[in-house]
Formats: C-alpha cells, structure tokens, sequence
C-alpha cells in the first residue's frame, strides 16, 4: 500500500473554483447571476469586472452588498472491478459568498473598493473518499489470495473535507481622459486559506485461515496482520499491518500576494459601451500549517506555488432602446503560464468564457434580465483525474432588480450550470500494483445557485 494514501486528494482537492476557470471565480456579483456578460459593466460590480467603466457613474458615494447561495456535486463512476461501490460524491456548499463595492464618484475621478472570494469560497465534503484512495485497500482480498489466504471482502472508512478562501482587497483608480475614453489601475491584495482534514481508518478484511481459527468473519487488518506476523514471522506482513493502520491528516495552508489590474473604457456612443480589463498574474505560494500529518508529506512550514494566472477580459453592451440592452463578453484565463507546481503542465490550454446576457424595463420599478455563458476549460484528459477535474459548461442564469427609490435597488438572481462529462482510460503502473487491465474513470458535475444584492447610491 502507497504511503501517501490519502496524499493527492489532500493537496488537489481544495475547493475549486466556483464559476468559470479552474482556478478564478467569475461569479462576483448578484448582477452576475441575472445579467452574466458584466465585462462592459457600468454599474457597482465594476469594481471588479471594468474599473474604468465607473467613470460612467453618477457623482456621490455608492455601496452593494451582495451574498450568493452556491450548491455544487461532483460525482466520480470508477470501473476498476475490485471497488466496493464504483461512484464517489463529493459535495460543495457555499452558504454565505459576500461581495462588497466602494465607490466614490467626483467629476472625472472615481476611487474604489472591492472585496470577494476572487477563488476557493466554501467546503467540500467527501464522505466515501475518491477512488484514488480505495485502489489499494480494494486489492488486498486480491494479494492475500494469492498468498495462500482466501479473502474475499473488505471495507474502510475514508474521508476528506477541506475548506478553500481567497479573499481579495481591491482598490482602484479611475479617471475619465474625455466623454469617450477613461482609464483604470488598481491592485488586489489576496490572503488564501486552505484547510485539509482528511483520514482512512478501520480498514477490514475477511480472511480464511483454518490454524488460526479463522473462517472468514471480517476482522481489523492490522490486527490480523500482526497476528500473522507472529504465526509465522513473515516480516511482509509486520509492514503490511503498518500500512492499514489508522493515518489521519490536519493541514492549514496559507498564502497572499498582490495583483496589478488595469482597465480601459470607451463610450463611442452614448447607447454603447466597450469595457478592457487585464489582470496580471498573482505569484501565489501556500505554506504549511501541519498539525497532524501520519502520512509524512505535509511538513510543516513547506512552501508550494499556486497562483491565480493571469486574465484578459472585453465586454461590449448596447442598449437598442432606452428599455432593451444587451451586452456580450470574453474572458481568457492565462492558467498555462500560471505555476501550479507543475499541475499547469498538464492542461490542453488556457481556458476561455463567452457570454451573452440582456435585459429589460418593464416598469420604472422592475427591470427583468438573462443570460448564458459557455465556458471552455483548458483541462484535456491528461489533467483530468479523480483528485483535479474540470469540465466544459454551460450557464444559464435570470433574475430582476427591483428599485425601491432613487437611492435603493434590489438585484435577485439564479444560474443553473450544466457540464459536459469526460471519461478517461486509467492503467494503474505495474509495479508497485499486480498487473491489471484497464478501466474507465467518468467525471460529472452540476451546481445552481441564488443571489441577492442590496445597492445603495448616497
């Protein structure tokens, strides 16, 4: 049995990303989930999506306050035969996803401030564990067989739950050069934390082994193999025993790092409106926290880099009439020059979003919205596994806002997000494992969730 039996899906399953890349979220307002082209943005949530649009705003101090519900399932189907069950749920909540806009506005200024999950933002529990886990403890009926000890059954108890945040602090400049060009620079300070807790206990086999009373009734593999130690004096199964006693891992990882952004708007129009933003790469380096690590491999105080790549970013909106706008958006995540510690090596290419989203007046109170976005990952099948998977989707996404005065809107809104599934071909190497043929892994997913935000224009 690998030492580092737990050891992949701990250092790969943070909580990923919620929308869009595989490591950036893209779902930074309530507007998102009821208008998701947001790249020419001149509302609040330009902050994040187009800081130069601001100029676009109104003179005054506005503060939002938005929070997102996030309900995300990754499932696992996994064909290698000796499993128990062959599909592993993993589970995603977000209950609380804050995001909160500064902005003052005077003549051709505007200074503002962002906070949001810009990656991570919730937990992830894996009751059963992922196949990577069980392939070793599955195969011990097999070996044990073959050693002149009928086993026909085990079980174990595995699990995995982490928590994954990186909370970012944005502040911009903007500054309107004319009626038609304004311009943007800000910087984002990220703190991330990663939390690990994961174990694999109770390991059971059924061995038949008449000399010693043994008729096939599950019983604690260490102790059985110590047992067996002592019979015969086999020192394979002294190590046998150690490698199917309880391991458990606690693992904190912290890092932080700065992003500079720039952004540029223009107003060819008064109907129409191109937003440009780039975000520069943020080196990113986690270090351990350890409090309990029995597989050895989360030293305390090592480093390891895990940046949030880099990104460019357009929007175009229209407004047809003075009730009926549209807008369209391009999102391109740079993941493949990002350091991942080597993980980025694995991707196809770079991933990208394309949106559509438009709305509606239907009264001076009520102004309805929707739209779609495809994205496409960057992740082949060479990335894909188990511990790391990321799939192509589709996003629908509606809602309202709702003005209460002059100074008070409402924006409520809900996506759906369907994903394509991958399958790949697994091989487990020969050696260390018995020669086996090769089986099917497939990876789905789906998530939905609901926002509400409160804007307020002081």
């Amino acid at each position: 049995m690998r030492k580092g039996l737990i050891l992949a899906a701990l250092v790969l399953w943070c909580v990923p990303a919620v929308f869009a890349a595989i490591m950036t979220n893209t779902n930074q307002s309530a507007l998102f989930f009821r208008f998701p082209s947001r790249n020419a943005s001149t509302d609040l949530d330009a902050v994040y999506y187009n800081p130069a649009g601001l100029a676009r705003l109104q003179d005054g101090f506005h503060v939002a306050v938005h929070s997102q519900t996030i309900f995300k399932e990754k499932t696992v189907t996994n064909a290698f035969l000796m499993l128990n069950d062959p599909t592993y749920v993993g589970k995603t909540k977000v209950p609380v996803f804050p995001n909160f806009y500064a902005i003052y506005k005077k003549g051709a200024l505007a200074l503002s401030f962002g906070f949001g999950p810009i990656a991570g933002g919730g937990s992830a529990d894996y009751a059963d564990g992922l196949p990577s886990f069980e392939y070793d403890v599955s195969l011990l009926p097999t070996l044990l067989t073959a050693a002149g000890l009928p086993t026909t059954k085990y079980s174990a108890e595995l699990s995995f739950k982490g928590t994954s945040v990186y909370y970012g602090f944005q502040v911009n400049a903007t500054y309107a050069l004319n009626d038609m060009i304004s311009a943007a620079a800000g910087v984002r300070y990220i703190y991330a934390v990663n939390t690990y807790e994961g174990e694999i206990k109770n390991i059971q086999i059924n061995p038949t082994f008449p000399l010693l009373g043994w008729t096939g009734q599950m019983r604690s593999a260490p102790a059985a193999f110590n047992t067996l130690y002592t019979a015969t004096g086999n020192p394979a199964y002294l190590a046998y025993a150690a490698k199917t006693s309880d391991k458990a891992v606690d693992v904190k990882q912290v890092g932080s790092g700065f992003t500079p952004i720039l952004g540029l708007h223009l107003s060819p129009a008064e109907n129409f409106n191109i937003g440009i933003r780039y975000e520069f790469n943020t080196k990113l380096e986690l270090e351990n926290q350890t409090t309990k690590d029995d597989t050895g491999m989360f030293p305390d105080g090592a480093k390891e880099r895990n940046d949030v790549p880099a990104s460019l970013s357009i929007g175009a909106g229209y407004a047809l009439s003075p009730n009926f706008r549209a807008s369209a958006s391009y999102s391109l995540f740079f993941e493949k020059q990002a350091d991942w510690a080597g993980q980025e090596k694995l991707l196809d290419s770079n991933s990208y979003d394309l949106s559509f989203a438009v709305e509606y007046d239907v009264s001076s109170f009520l102004t309805l919205s929707g739209g779609y976005v495809y994205t496409k990952t960057g992740a082949g099948e060479k990335y894909q596994s188990d511990m790391s998977f990321d799939l192509g989707a589709n996003t629908i996404g509606m809602g309202a806002r709702i003005r209460l005065g002059p100074k008070v809107d409402i924006d409520l809104g809900g996506v759906y997000v369907t994903y394509t599934d991958q399958s790949k071909s697994i091989k487990l190497p020969s050696p260390p494992y018995p020669a086996l043929p090769a089986f099917q892994e497939t990876y789905k997913e789906s998530t939905y969730a609901f926002s509400i935000g409160l804007n307020f224009h002081l």
